[in-house]
Order: structure tokens, then C-alpha cells, then sequence
């Protein structure tokens, strides 16, 4: 097999357009200091407040031992609150700290307009097909995933 070879491989273009989607919204959000993974959970926090980091992982596909990194992170920026579940003290919830409201805010038109710049190279109708193939290729391998996404997973019993 010849670098070629490898070059025109789905995994190694996978790769490497995540590695430009990852670049685009670093350049995008630079205002804001948000990677992808902290506005993921910046906007799931949101949706489902109270939620737990496990919960959070599941929704998020992201591994729970790296997310909990980022959430110390998350915390260390003031952008979330951790505290005891009223139910279960061994439990962390999560809430949006007001600066992390203003911080995701600001963020989400920049997130935007990162989506757009990443298709922006493909006609318009080349971007819906993609697109639906992308999705259709995720969900069909989503089991194969060291991290699953899991959206059934069980809503906190602190969320409102």
C-alpha cells in the first residue's frame, strides 16, 4: 500500500477533516475560549441543567475520564457550577454559571458561522448530501464507537 493509498482512505479522511473542523472552530471561537467539546457541554449543560457528568458524557460522546477534565477546566473558567445532587451526595450536577450563560451566547453565532466555513467549499447541494451521508455513516457505526452517543440517556433526577 502506497501513501496514496492511505491518503484516499475513509478513515484517514475522516481524520483529517476533523482535524480541519477542529481548526475552524478553535479560529472561530477564539473570542470565546471554547474548544468543541466545552461548547457541547456548554449547550447540553444548558438543556438538561442539573445533569450529571456521566449523563453528560453519554450525550455528548465524549469519554467520561477526559470529560472530566474538561469539566474542571469548564469550572476553573467559572463557565459551569458543580455541586452535590440533592439526592445522592456522591453525585456532581452541573448548571451554567451566569458567566457561562454570556460565554455560550456569545459563542453560538461563532459556532455558526464554524459550521458554515467547514462546508463552505461544497455547492449547496453537495453539502445536504453530505451531509445526510455523514449522518447516515455516524448512526449506522455509532455501536463501534469507544464512546457511544446515547440519547435515551436518563435526564438527572435534580433536572427541572
Amino acid at each position: 500500500m502506497s501513501m496514496d493509498d492511505i491518503y484516499l482512505k475513509p478513515g484517514h479522511l475522516i481524520r483529517r477533516a476533523q482535524q480541519i473542523a477542529v481548526s475552524i472552530f478553535l479560529e472561530e471561537c477564539a473570542p470565546v475560549d471554547l474548544t468543541p467539546v466545552q461548547y457541547a457541554a456548554l449547550v447540553t449543560v444548558r438543556e438538561n441543567p442539573g445533569i450529571d457528568a456521566t449523563r453528560l458524557s453519554a450525550l455528548v460522546a465524549f469519554d467520561r475520564s477526559t470529560l472530566g477534565n474538561v469539566l474542571e477546566r469548564m469550572e476553573a473558567k467559572e463557565l459551569i457550577l458543580r455541586s452535590g445532587s440533592k439526592d445522592d451526595k456522591r453525585i456532581k450536577v452541573l448548571h451554567l454559571s451566569p458567566k457561562g450563560e454570556r460565554v455560550l451566547r456569545d459563542a453560538e453565532p461563532l459556532a455558526q458561522r464554524a459550521q458554515e466555513r467547514i462546508l463552505a467549499p461544497l455547492l449547496p447541494a453537495d453539502r445536504e448530501v453530505f451531509m445526510r451521508m455523514l449522518a447516515q455513516l455516524v448512526e449506522l457505526n455509532n455501536d463501534a464507537s469507544r464512546v457511544p452517543l446515547r440519547l435515551a440517556a436518563v435526564r438527572p433526577p435534580d433536572a427541572a
